[in-house]
């Protein structure tokens, strides 16, 4: 089962499930759409903004395992794209 790590982009995250959307608004990135911002891993993101990488991880594996317990067999998918 695949999870999210320090390597996975914002973009991968968001295209699997919209709803964690306000855990990077809620850390200051509130340009989400922006190619750049997509293509960010959560480290950088983290590192620019001022932000604890592990908790957020944390955070937002939590939320997905709860939300959906298929996200991580749709992030998967958009690996293999």
């Amino acid at each position: 089962m695949r999870e999210v790590t320090k390597t996975t982009t914002i973009g991968e995250i968001l295209d699997a499930d919209r709803s964690t959307a306000v855990f990077f608004q809620e850390m200051g990135m509130q340009c989400l759409g922006c190619p750049s911002a997509r293509r960010e891993t959560i480290e950088q993101a983290c590192a620019v903004h001022g932000v604890q990488v592990d908790e957020l991880i944390s955070k937002l594996n939590a939320h997905l395992a709860k939300k959906s317990p298929g996200f991580f067999a749709s992030l998967k998918a958009i690996f293999k794209k």
